[in-house]
């Protein structure tokens, strides 16, 4: 019987391990890749402000978090990246192609959601960024690029690469 559990974890073992490797070379291979200057290029959020990812990310890691109205996944990540936003953390929000702004506004407003958004209606700042696959989360820190995923992630998994950013 120990030998059993034995092997059922040493199998367990290798198969998460396996899993992680597959999930590295897709966040690899998905990954984003940053624009010129994209650190110093001006974004126009929903409330009228205008904001740079270098400024935002002067002080402290900068969870930037690039969604759809449209995108089913997105559903489940956008709670938590506004749980994150309202307890603190860094966050701003790309909106891809997901309307013009009052139909951003009324889709965040029905979910509840409340943070920092700038509309990406004609997908212009997506395809500079070349994102594939939404919701699509990078973090930047003092203006570079440190960590992006795409697809789904945990709440403890975008406040994990925030504050692995920040140590």
């Amino acid at each position: 019987m120990v030998s059993k559990l034995k092997r059922w974890l040493r199998e367990g073992l290798i198969l998460l391990m396996l899993l992680a490797a597959v999930m590295l070379a897709m966040d690899w291979w998905r990954a984003p890749h940053s624009p010129p200057a994209f650190d110093s290029t001006p974004l126009h959020t929903l409330d009228g402000q205008t904001v740079t990812l270098g400024a935002l990310s002067a002080e402290r890691p900068l969870l930037v978090y690039f969604w759809a109205s449209w995108c089913a996944v997105c559903r489940f990540t956008t709670p938590d990246v506004a749980k994150l936003q309202a307890e603190g953390s860094n966050v701003m929000t790309i909106a891809l192609r997901s309307g013009n702004e009052s139909e951003v506004a009324r889709w965040l407003a029905r979910k509840g959601a409340s943070f920092p958004v700038v509309n990406d209606a004609d997908g212009a700042i997506s395809r500079s960024w070349q994102i594939g696959v939404t919701p699509t989360l990078v973090v930047v820190d003092k203006g570079k690029v440190v960590s992006s995923t795409s697809g789904w992630t945990s709440y403890w998994g975008m406040k994990l690469r925030l504050w692995w950013a920040g140590v």
